[in-house]
């Protein structure tokens, strides 16, 4: 009996130990087997080596197409809307007719001036008989001078009356014309007009809105500390590539067949934005440019010789500073921090902080520390589409 419990108990201490090493080596498989490296492995990632290149610098800002000449139209005279003669959304041109307003009043008024104009053309040429028959009683002494002076004074009365009445005449006339409304410019007039049978007010009521189509302003803005930098290229004031050969390029990433340049500078830095309007004038006699389109302009800027090129996805940002990693010679990650400029397509110039031949991460960059070892398959150019040298 005591034999068999001791080789029970020697059974189960037997069991314990294989057990425990079985977890060991359970432990030891599974970090092997799912961790992402072993000691002394190598992280992928996929990097190149720095373009050295000679390349224009061009600056780009966001801009949105605006009318030239945005005209409310507004009535002369009052009335209710008798006739449309185009749909909102339509292309019109100056001096076309665009509504009536029913005119029985105004020709009313044509015909009331006329008449008391007419009545006082009678009595002034009356007045003036008498005049002409006291001027020769006068001269003769057959009446005082007095009275000569007194059928004058009325006749200069009268006649200005007749002047009076005629520009009352005149004014009714011109009212009577106010009654067809037509387009002030050549343009588009917007969808949101008046409807048949509407009553305008004078001077008061919008009828509808015309914006020119041809040119067009493209507006865009441009920081305070951008603008320094292109007043001191320009000496006082922007330099001669902002004045003529801005480019455009639409939504869709095409760019716009003509060229403009800018004509207008807002007169100050706006309090609340920081930065100062610029409008940019374009052609447009396809009618293709749309006002409350979106556009980027692209100015032609300096042309840097050897610049040091990176993809600007391998560039990190953290509390206003910009980290790249780099490839060392043995092949270990390492952080450092850059100074980038502009933008070039996809690509960042560098100001500071890399040399030709320095090769940096561009895919990884996540999974790797200062001084991870790095496996690395090294891309081309072409393999990001890098502006080619000029």
């Amino acid at each position: 009996m005591i034999k068999s419990s001791s080789k029970m108990i020697v059974g189960i201490i037997i069991l314990i130990g294989l057990a425990g090493w079985a977890f060991m080596r359970f432990e030891a498989g599974g970090k092997t087997a799912s961790g992402p490296n072993m000691k002394g492995g190598a992280v992928e990632v996929k990097a190149m080596r720095v373009v050295q290149q000679d390349i224009p610098i061009n600056y780009e800002f966001v801009g949105k197409v605006t009318a030239k000449d945005e005209v409310k139209i507004l009535s002369k005279v009052s009335g209710n809307i008798v006739a449309k003669m185009v749909q909102g959304g339509d292309a019109v041109y100056k001096g076309q007719p665009l509504f009536k307003i029913d005119n029985k009043q105004y020709l009313s008024s044509i015909n009331s001036a006329r008449a008391t104009l007419t009545k006082s053309q009678a009595t002034l040429r009356n007045t003036q008989r008498d005049v002409e028959r006291y001027r020769k009683l006068a001269a003769s002494g057959a009446v005082a001078q007095e009275k000569l002076d007194s059928y004058e004074s009325q006749a200069e009365e009268e006649a200005a009356t007749v002047e009076e009445n005629r520009a009352n005449l005149q004014q009714a006339m011109e009212n009577e014309q106010d009654t067809l409304i037509v387009s002030p410019v050549d343009g588009r007039i917007d969808v949101n007009d008046v409807s048949i049978g509407q009553f305008v007010a004078a001077g008061t009521t919008t009828i509808a809105t015309v914006s020119s189509v041809d040119p067009v302003w493209v507006q865009f803005s441009m920081s305070e500390t951008e603008y320094i930098k292109f007043a001191r290229m320009g000496d006082g004031t922007l330099p001669g590539t902002f004045k003529e050969n801005l480019k455009l390029v639409l939504g869709d990433g095409s760019e716009y067949t003509l060229t403009g340049g800018v004509e207008q500078i807002d007169k100050g830095v706006g309090d609340t934005t920081g930065t100062i309007t610029l409008k940019a004038l374009f052609g447009n006699p396809q009618k293709f440019l749309v006002p409350g389109m979106f556009a980027k302009i692209v100015v032609p800027g300096e042309f840097r010789k050897d610049a040091i090129l990176i993809p600007q996805r391998a560039v990190k940002e953290l509390l206003d500073e910009t980290f790249v990693t780099i490839v060392t010679a043995d092949n270990r990650a390492e952080t450092r921090k850059v100074k980038v400029a502009e933008k070039v397509g996809n690509m960042w110039v560098v100001a500071e902080g890399l040399t030709a031949g320095d090769c940096v991460v561009v895919e990884g960059i996540d999974k790797v520390k200062k001084d991870t070892a790095l496996q690395v398959t090294m891309l081309t150019p072409e393999d990001l589409q890098i502006p080619a040298k000029n």
